[in-house]
């Protein structure tokens, strides 16, 4: 079924119930997957076309299990044809067993430069003992840098005090892409959605961290009105406002949305979007401008109240008022994702997928939009 309904796309699909017990059969196109040097889980992935036409495809490489704490590396891999072929497995950033994570690159369209931001913390630090300032250290946030199309890259340099403030606890960066502002008077700005958790209170809020100068410099934008949000995706829009759209720990169960009229620096209160529901979970929002035909927004999330699962990719050609369109690119178990245009015109999706958790590995799967709306 097409227009506003869901239809699903992909190779075989098999769906049985057994009481409430769905079994899914899928063939998933996994790009990392457990077992790959040495690695025993890949997660948080990220993706980005450069200037070059290159898809650099990032994830968080774990040495021992899928847990959030320990050994965790920063891994690469390249696509020169659009995501036909991949390259090994490239390590970005290894700081032993530190864990180096939460990828969130963009490509700079002026100087074709890829700039990564990511956070760290000491492998045995715990999510809770740094919010509760029972941490050896603290959450830190650095940027690294390519500039040969994400061949190689430079050492790790930080910039916490400039991204993070003092009473801060948890921060992550992403996980997801970056923007760089396309129109008006901050076009040019390097955007990187952002959250942090506040020590005391432990509220937890989304923010931005942007760049004027090619990511060399870095300055902290304002928290997003309200707490109970945290990882977030941005976009811009056609009237060169930037929109957040947030991961959310109310009991609604939909994304919050917030829209920024100065670049990403201050945020306007949130509102929930009806349509994009969630099982809280990350998500990940992309503007897309359709050669010869209207811009829109694209939108992709595991899209269930309860479960992280049916990871759903849906259109939006009215600045996210409504979302008409949509598509179920897995009814299986699936996770974080990240959007992307491809150097053919079509969309992709990377994501965590499964058939039996989401966590099986990371999958690259090609959508047109002519598949999502049903218009050829």
């Amino acid at each position: 079924m097409f227009g506003c309904f869901n239809f699903r796309i992909g190779f075989s699909f098999l769906l049985f119930f057994s009481c409430s017990t769905a079994i899914y059969s899928q063939e998933l196109n996994h790009i990392f997957k457990p077992g790959e040097n040495g690695y025993q889980c890949f997660r948080i992935p990220s993706i980005i076309l450069t200037t070059n036409g290159t898809l650099l495809a990032f994830a968080e490489a774990r040495k021992k299990g899928c847990s959030d704490t320990g050994d965790i590396d920063l891994v690469l891999k390249r696509s020169p044809d659009g995501g036909r072929s991949w390259s090994t497995l490239e390590v970005v950033w290894d700081d032993g067993e530190n864990t180096c994570g939460n990828p969130a690159p963009v490509a700079d369209r002026r100087t074709g430069n890829i700039i990564l931001l990511s956070t760290w913390n000491l492998g045995t630090d715990h999510e809770k003992d740094i919010i509760d300032l029972k941490s050896k250290d603290t959450r830190r946030v650095f940027v690294l840098k390519s500039t040969d199309d994400g061949r190689t890259w430079s050492d790790a340099r930080e910039i916490t005090k400039d991204a993070k403030k003092d009473n801060w606890t948890w921060y992550a960066t992403g996980p997801v892409n970056g923007i760089q502002v396309q129109k008006g008077k901050y076009k040019g700005r390097l955007v990187i959605p952002c959250d942090h958790i506040e020590a005391g209170s432990k509220k937890y809020y989304s923010h931005a961290i942007y760049s004027d100068d090619g990511g060399e410099n870095w300055q902290l934008g304002e928290s997003t009105p309200r707490h109970q949000v945290n990882e977030c995706t941005v976009a811009e829009l056609s009237n060169g406002n930037l929109m957040l759209n947030m991961r959310n720990y109310n009991d609604t169960r939909v994304r919050q949305v917030a829209i920024s009229k100065d670049g990403g620096h201050t945020w306007s209160d949130l509102k929930g979007d009806p349509a994009l529901i969630e099982p809280v979970c990350q998500g990940s929002l992309l503007r897309y401008d359709y050669p010869g035909k209207r811009s829109f927004l694209v939108f992709s999330n595991p899209a269930d109240k309860e479960k992280r699962v049916n990871m759903t990719v849906r259109l939006s050609y009215n600045n996210g008022k409504t979302w008409k369109f949509s598509a179920v690119l897995h009814e299986g178990p699936a996770a974080y994702s990240n959007l992307v245009v491809l150097p053919n015109g079509n969309l992709a999706c990377l994501y965590e997928g499964g058939i039996n958790s989401p966590y099986e590995g990371i999958v690259f799967q090609e959508v047109s939009v002519a598949d999502i709306t049903g218009k050829k």
